[in-house]
């Protein structure tokens, strides 16, 4: 707005002679609306005289008219104009240097509108447009909407007297706001060889009846398609600072800016194969006839004065809109005009196009053309200002960036933290030739402020949370097919925002992402999965962010690489975000929905290794998605994780009730007990003390297997120990695992392995020995009640219910059992144990003994009392087994009476019988 075209072209609309030429338009004049384009010169000659110029009027002449009492009539010239078919405007005024004012009537002459006010008494007036709220007519139709009045007058000012075009709406109401006035001067053009004091005469104007069409060349650059190069842009004047020649602390920051510019050009012009020859000069005229098209403006009003004419022509919507955008005054620095910029104008300028709806072609493309402009300066200036923008700045940059559609490269390509992240076709990327001129502008600007200063500065935070929201809005259009090189955008976005987000969540606490956080934000926009896929993975790896990595790989469902990425973070590789807690766990659950049986045998393999507990349970777990054959995978861990192969075995045995491989778990058991024990001599005396320990505990004592489980030691022999006895006195038949082979084993540490010598005893049907051992070798004296109750199985094995009555021995082989265990007892070397155990044994089992057995075997000297309860529950016995013995005598005496007295009856009944 009141930049006036130079190179401008008019086209003859019809007629003969029709042809379009150009002329060169005067740069004068105040409109933003309005500019004058000069377009007919006639012949000096024919508006020349030699007439000589009369004289001027005398001194006295003069005094005279000063002095005249009467002043001479004023007659000014009559202006009734025609705005309306059902209206006329009329200017009255009192002189023609006074003030003058127009009214608006009807055809029946009442005022309908309020008074126009003219600075002076127009000589010549027009009216152009419609009006807004006219009605739509043919004869109106090609108008337009807006109705101004344009008045010629002379102005008195400093410099003298100046001719132009006063211009002002006559289709608003006053009352509604202020009105605003526009000047609008007209040029002097002077000949070769004419005074440059010579005095413009006065103006005429006139609507014509055939409109002229003038091409205005700023609106052609300004909206054609222009190929955008910023790092081009940054190449050119100064050339970049060496790397080597500045501070250490800036050398990174000159090396990314180095290293970007290689990676854009190698992109940009060494990646043009396939296109034809001089594709991009075609492209470039026809962008321009495209938009040559768009930059004719029709006018019916001429302005002339003397021998010169000139259209009188509305400036462009764009042309009006983008004068807004400029940074104003007449102290603009050219060196950073963009620090300088009016941001309160360019958010009223966005403000202004909310909610607009284009009516023409060219209505459409300069209204996007000015929203991508001014959210690009809006966003230039957050870059460049020192200062954070205020709320409604930053939306108002938002809303006109989406709204217009500017490509998110360009944007990008403004910010050093990012800008290497731009992709393009072959073709480039096009844009609007005015949002590509202040693009490479302000590039150019930095890049000389780089070079002075020696490194460019840190992307602000509020700069980086503008591209977050802008760059994430611009995601919700993926797939929209209207999106030019739709690929490329999106690549070039994802990896932005990728980088942005990875650049704010450095400030984010380590640990698991909390809801609606920076980090949260990031998680979900790797799991939506990335278009620069391979370009994120190395975006990732230089944040060293491996746990986010990871879920990139899960949005492709990459599993092998999930697993080789968590694998990293397990064995201690840095990740910046600590997110990843307890690894080895979350590896296990990963593995149990794994479908790959190579990933699920490599990876459960490497668990187990580590964690040979945890990593039994990828091939143990009933609900994986891949199964192995128990076989298969004792051989796949004693290949690649043998300290797991026990844990997987007792899966088996303990879990899964596999008995078939008892065996071979006892020997892992052995192989861990034995070669402790060979290797210290620590060991051996702990487990003799044990048994001291135990033996010197009073009764009532828990059993041996439960006191050495209570004072366990966390050693892993020790609890391989416990599991072996819990094996080998399991409830197992003997037929499970190899008896003389184990013992062959542990035969040199038969003094410390005592209880398994017993229940191997016991398995060989060596009851004697085993109760001996017991009573003797440990004093363990429930232990060996519970032998003789069981017939020597399961001594050491949690049982919870009841037996089966046939898995339990027969009642003359439990006597047998505790008459061994009787006669061991009462050998104790310890009296007051011997006498309790003893009595304790007779008094809850005097049922399995026989009184004469027992009776030969108590020594004379012991009191009867301490047998009294066994031989009172004896002869209580033996009494009732008397008197049952004496009942069933009688019961049979009975029963056979009555069979007697049956058989009586029936002989009676039957009758004598004869034989012959």
């Amino acid at each position: 707005m009141g930049t006036f075209m130079s190179g401008v072209t008019r086209r003859q609309g019809q007629g003969e002679g029709s042809r379009e030429r150009s002329r060169e338009t005067p740069a004068s004049g105040r409109s933003p609306i309005h500019s004058i384009q000069q377009e007919v010169t006639p012949s000096k000659a024919a508006s020349t005289s030699d007439k000589p110029l009369p004289a001027p009027p005398s001194e006295a002449a003069g005094e005279q008219l000063l002095t005249s009492p009467l002043p001479k009539p004023v007659y000014l010239k009559p202006h009734i104009v025609s705005p309306t078919p059902q209206e006329f405007l009329l200017v009255t005024g009192t002189g023609t240097r006074d003030p003058g004012v127009g009214l608006f009537v009807n055809l029946e002459g009442e005022v309908t509108r309020s008074t126009l006010e003219f600075d002076h008494y127009p000589n010549d007036l027009v009216v152009d447009g419609r009006g807004v709220g006219t009605d739509l007519t043919a004869a109106n139709a090609e108008d337009e909407e807006e109705g101004y009045v344009l008045a010629t007058m002379e102005h008195d000012s400093e410099q003298g007297t100046q001719y132009g075009v006063e211009i002002q709406r006559w289709d608003l109401d006053p009352a509604e706001g202020p009105t605003h006035k526009t000047w609008l001067q007209i040029p002097t053009i002077l000949e070769p060889g004419e005074i440059a004091e010579r005095e413009t005469p006065k103006l005429g104007i006139r609507s014509i009846l055939q409109a002229g069409e003038i091409n205005f060349e700023d609106v052609v650059e300004r909206l054609r398609l222009r190929r955008f190069r910023p790092f081009a842009a940054l190449s050119m004047g100064a050339s970049s600072p060496s790397i080597r020649s500045v501070d250490s602390r800036t050398a990174t920051s000159l090396e990314m800016v180095s290293r970007e510019k290689e990676l854009f050009d190698s992109q940009e012009f060494s990646g043009e194969d396939g296109m034809p020859e001089g594709w991009e000069e075609t492209r470039n005229d026809e962008e321009f006839q495209f938009a040559r098209r768009l930059g004719y403006s029709k006018t019916r009003i001429a302005v002339w004065s003397g021998d010169k004419i000139w259209w009188v022509v509305r400036n462009p919507l764009i042309l009006q809109l983008d004068a807004n955008l400029e940074p104003g005054g007449e102290n603009v620095n050219e060196s950073n005009k963009y620090q300088q910029l009016d941001k309160q104008k360019i958010v009223e300028t966005i403000n202004l196009l909310r909610g607009r709806e284009a009516k023409s072609e060219i209505e459409y493309m300069s209204l996007g053309y000015i929203r991508q402009r001014s959210g690009l300066l809006l966003f230039i200036s957050h870059i460049s200002s020192s200062s954070k923008p205020t709320d409604i700045e930053s939306r108002a940059a938002e809303e006109a960036l989406l709204d217009g559609g500017l490509d998110p490269r360009v944007l990008i390509a403004l910010v050093p933290l990012v800008r290497n992240e731009v992709i393009s076709s072959r073709s480039g990327i096009w844009i609007h030739g005015g949002v590509k001129h202040a693009a490479e502008e302000f590039l150019s600007e930095r890049e000389a402020s780089i070079v002075s200063e020696g490194s460019p500065n840190p992307t602000p935070d509020y700069v980086l949370h503008f591209l977050r929201r802008f760059l994430t809005a611009w995601r919700r259009k993926k797939g929209f097919g209207s999106i030019p090189d739709g690929k490329e955008v999106f690549y070039s976005v994802d990896a932005a925002l990728l980088v942005v987000l990875l650049e704010l969540d450095k400030s984010s606490p380590r640990g698991p992402a909390r809801a609606n956080s920076l980090r949260s934000e990031l998680n979900e926009l790797v799991d939506q999965g990335m278009d620069c896929f391979d370009r994120a993975i190395s975006i990732l790896e230089s944040y060293q962010r491996l746990y986010v990595l990871s879920r990139l790989y899960q949005s492709r469902k990459m599993a092998s690489e999930v697993l080789s990425t968590w694998r990293r973070i397990v064995e201690g590789e840095q990740d910046n975000g600590g997110e990843f807690a307890d690894g080895e766990q979350r590896v296990r659950e990963y593995l149990t929905n794994v479908r790959n049986p190579t990933v699920v045998q490599e990876y459960g393999v490497w668990l187990a290794a580590r964690n040979p507990r945890l990593g039994v349970q990828v091939f143990a777990e009933d609900k994986s998605k891949v199964k192995f054959e128990p076989t298969q995978v004792v051989e796949i861990l004693r290949r690649g994780a043998p300290d797991a192969v026990k844990e997987y075995l007792e899966h088996l045995v303990f879990g899964k009730k596999h008995t078939q491989y008892v065996n071979e778990l006892i020997a892992y058991y052995l192989d861990i007990v034995i070669h402790k024990l060979e290797s210290s001599d620590e060991a051996r005396t702990i487990l003799s003390q044990t048994y001291e320990s135990y033996r010197a505990l009073r009764p009532p004592k828990p059993t041996y297997r439960q006191f050495i489980t209570d004072n366990a030691i966390q050693e892993e022999w020790w609890h391989s120990r416990l599991r072996l006895l819990q094996l080998l006195g399991g409830s197992h038949s003997a037929s499970d695992y190899d008896v003389e082979k184990i013992l062959a084993r542990i035969e040199p540490f038969t003094e410390e392995l005592v209880p398994e010598v017993i229940i191997l005893d016991g398995r060989q049907s060596h009851h004697q020995e085993a109760l001996k051992l017991l009573t003797h070798g440990l004093g363990d004296y429930d232990t060996a009640i519970n032998y003789c109750l069981l017939g020597g199985s399961s001594i050491y094995h949690p049982i919870s219910g009841s037996r089966a009555p046939e898995t339990l021995p027969s009642r003359e082989e439990q006597s047998k059992l505790f008459g061994f265990l009787l006669a061991e007892f009462l050998r104790v070397k310890d009296i007051s144990d011997r006498v309790e155990q003893t009595a304790n044994l007779l008094e809850r089992f005097g049922g399995w003994f026989d009184v004469d057995y027992v009776l030969s075997l108590i020594p004379d000297t012991w009191s009867v009392e301490l047998v009294s309860g066994f031989l009172v529950s004896a002869l209580r016995r033996i009494v009732r087994e008397r008197s049952e013995t004496m009942i069933a005598r009688a019961l049979s005496g009975a029963e056979n009476l009555k069979i007697n007295a049956d058989l009586i009856g029936k002989i009676e009944d039957l009758g004598p019988t004869v034989e012959t």
